[in-house]
């Protein structure tokens, strides 16, 4: 039997913990046949790379920056994904044609309800990117009408609207230089590059009962969780949201539901000790 390929695509990507993950499953699963890499590449390259990918390929995980681009590949999309305008998961479909979804939206709406955030009445998200499209739509899953967007671009702020007015949420926006004042919400989730919301964990004047949702896991904890964890905050980092969103993947590419969530976590988490 011709060995099942799957990978994860981003650039940067040799920090990824997607590769440990999905092998675990694999192996969990009993599918001794089924593989799982990572390509290093960008919006231009991407394309050509999808084109390139024979009928053993199952599916691809995507990360920064592919998330936009991943969704214009697909022949069918995902409700979420479409009015998220960003797509975390490629399916090959058995005509060879590609499905998009974002996992990372159910992820998302996991790991809140799971730190007790399940019913927030206000949200603010940090950056402009695609985990931002993500947090909107778990937003507006989670029933939240109005979200506080803080960009270091006020470009950024406008390219969220079409997802923003898709998916029913009011954005509100913010300068970057206010960005601690918008930290008293119920949730936060913080979709910035390592380093850059750093100086927050100073500022922050953090509320009791915000759940605070770091999309980074590499280095962890950041200045800004290590700041809400000695506020009492409950923390969720990207390792939370990295098992989450992959669990749906890992179904979509293997049929196999529910994933083997307890051996996925186990090996991730394992991994992200001994780095």
């Amino acid at each position: 039997m011709q060995p099942r390929r799957a990978a994860v695509c981003g650039q940067p990507i040799a920090h990824s913990l997607s590769p440990v993950l999905h092998t675990a499953g694999f192996q969990a699963a009993g599918l001794t046949d089924w593989r799982y890499t990572s390509f290093e590449v960008d919006e231009l390259a991407l394309p050509g790379l999808v084109d390139s990918l024979g009928p053993e390929w199952a599916g691809l995980s995507l990360t920064m920056p592919l998330k936009e681009t991943a969704l214009r590949l697909a022949a069918e999309a995902s409700p979420l994904a479409v009015a998220t305008g960003a797509a975390n998961t490629l399916v090959r479909r058995d005509d060879g044609t590609w499905y998009a979804d974002n996992t990372d939206v159910t992820g998302m709406v996991r790991v809140l309800r799971d730190a007790g955030a399940g019913a927030p009445t206000s949200l603010t998200v940090l950056g402009g990117g695609g985990t931002a499209r993500a947090a909107l739509g778990a937003a507006a899953s989670l029933g939240v009408a109005e979200v506080a967007v803080v960009t270091r671009r006020p470009s950024a702020r406008l390219e969220l609207a079409p997802a923003a007015e898709a998916l029913g949420v009011r954005l509100v926006g913010h300068a970057w230089e206010d960005a601690a004042a918008s930290l008293t919400a119920d949730a936060v989730i913080s979709t910035v590059p390592k380093g850059a919301a750093d100086h927050l964990a100073i500022e922050a004047e953090w509320r009791p009962g915000t759940v605070l949702f770091d999309a980074i896991y590499d280095p962890w904890p950041t200045p800004l969780a290590a700041s809400a964890v000695a506020g009492g905050l409950a923390v969720i980092s990207g390792l939370d949201l990295l098992l989450a969103q992959a669990l749906s993947q890992f179904s979509q590419f293997t049929g196999v539901d529910p994933a083997p969530e307890a051996a996925m976590r186990a090996a991730l988490f394992a991994a992200a000790a001994a780095r």
